[in-house]
């Protein structure tokens, strides 16, 4: 099919932004009549159309193979007034599944992109771009959505995103404020196998509650990759990790980057020789991206389905017409097609969205350096650089902060003492600061004899 810079009509369509005779019938049918899976209080009426064509304001985070399949959706769906955040720019290997780009756009913001094809594709749909990181933008700027969609590829993002939602949360006298809810809906996909799940903040499970339930990133032994390789990727591993520092083929102080296809030709070529040296087959020059870039196979039939779940979730939240997802939809077509819904609940001791510090069980004699370690590996916080702070006779105490080079080489000694040592008290808090969250979680040391 021929490339075109025109806009493609619609059925009706005169080019006006205007809406045309019987343009919303689709979505009349669910809102102006009853029916057997309808929302036990919904009444039907011409105003929730008017609702969602006027007024709700949506916001899609991630402009990938699930955002665009999301814009699209939502945009026919009736939404009008859609924002995207997005911090990539579009790259060739996007253009099999990442429908809104052309090869014309290859190097530009996928948000900028994706919003000028849907502006001009769906009549009166106006859809506002930001080319940042979620967290480039604050409080004020989040507060403003009806609903909150995701499509990213990173847990670290969706946590960020889930504890924002939190910290928007308003309690008076303990009692959340129903109207500081933002409505969260998340989607994933991994291959052939996605979820989509619908989160109220502070009311049901959030993102930190269900941490289990996400794979771990997958990570070589050194040893293996060193001297025991057994797969293509042991043999790239070795390439990245321990090659590349050593021979600084582009230069010192050049480090690998996996969008530059001269880069990734060496340790491509690299990499098949050691294959060849231990006997080694199917290293190919994709493989090689993907253990650089920690890329998942995407497939573009996975997101157009986790996609539409999302979308259905917005319809339905916006609307008030039917009852949510309650509230987490596991999918796989690997062999033939399953889905499968639970109800993921609420952890009491989640260090997210509690209220409540979580407890810290460790003896007085433990080192600091465990408690980092359980900071990072612990299945149920999966930090990445949390910061340790304390307060100390009514002054603030960094224990450590590794993002800062001064103050990490200042710090680094506490490591190696113990929490008596330290000066930490049995119930004494400790103030946790991470790339995962844009609060301060807090922890509480429950000393164990």
């Amino acid at each position: 099919m021929a490339e075109t810079d025109e806009p493609m009509l619609v059925d009706g369509d005169t080019g006006s932004t205007s809406d045309w005779d019987d343009r919303w019938n689709h979505i009349k049918k669910f809102l102006e009549r009853s029916g057997p899976f309808m929302h036990p209080d919904f009444e039907p009426s011409t105003e929730s159309l008017q609702f969602m064509l006027e007024t709700c304001k949506i916001l899609v985070i991630g402009a990938g193979g699930l955002g665009c399949e999301l814009l699209k959706n939502l945009a026919l769906s009736g939404f009008r007034n859609i924002h995207v955040v997005d911090m990539d720019t579009i790259d060739v290997s996007n253009l099999n599944r990442q429908f809104l780009f052309r090869a014309k756009d290859v190097g530009r913001p996928k948000a900028d992109v994706a919003a000028d094809f849907i502006n001009s594709r769906v009549p009166g749909c106006c859809v506002i771009p930001y080319f940042k990181k979620i967290q480039d933008l604050d409080e004020t700027f989040y507060r403003q959505f009806h609903i909150i969609v995701c499509g990213l590829d990173s847990i670290v993002a969706r946590r960020w995103m889930n504890g924002m939602l939190l910290s928007l949360l308003v309690y008076e006298d303990g009692v959340l404020d129903p109207s500081s809810i933002i409505p969260l809906i998340d989607g994933g996909t991994e291959g052939f196998k996605g979820n989509a799940r619908v989160i109220f903040p502070g009311m049901t499970a959030c993102i930190d509650c269900t941490l289990e339930l996400y794979p771990p990133q997958i990570n070589f032994p050194m040893c293996t990759i060193a001297s025991m390789p057994r797969l293509p990727e042991h043999c790239i591993e070795y390439v990245r990790i321990l090659l590349w520092p050593k021979e600084m083929p582009f230069g010192d102080d050049v480090s690998l980057d996996g969008d530059d296809p001269e880069h990734i030709q060496w340790v491509y070529q690299k990499s098949l020789e050691r294959a060849a040296e231990f006997s080694i087959t199917g290293v190919t020059y994709r493989l090689t991206q993907g253990v650089v870039k920690r890329i998942i196979p995407a497939v573009a039939s996975t997101n157009a389905a986790i996609a539409a779940a999302c979308a259905t979730e917005v319809f339905k939240i916006a609307s008030s017409a039917y009852l949510p997802l309650n509230n987490y939809m596991v999918f796989n077509d690997v062999d033939g097609l399953y889905t499968y819904t639970f109800e993921a609940e609420r952890k009491e001791n989640c260090s997210a969205c509690s209220q409540v510090p979580s407890d810290l069980h460790f003896s007085p004699s433990s080192k600091l350096q465990e408690v980092l370690d359980y900071l990072t590996e612990s299945t149920s916080v999966q930090m990445k650089s949390p910061a340790i702070t304390t307060t100390m006779d009514g002054k603030n105490k960094t224990l450590y902060l590794q993002s800062v080079a001064s103050i990490e080489q200042r710090t680094r000694p506490n490591l190696a003492k113990t929490l008596k040592e330290l000066g930490l008290a049995d119930g004494q808090e400790l103030a946790v600061a991470d790339v995962t969250t844009p609060q301060t979680v807090l922890f509480k040391l429950c000393f164990t004899s």
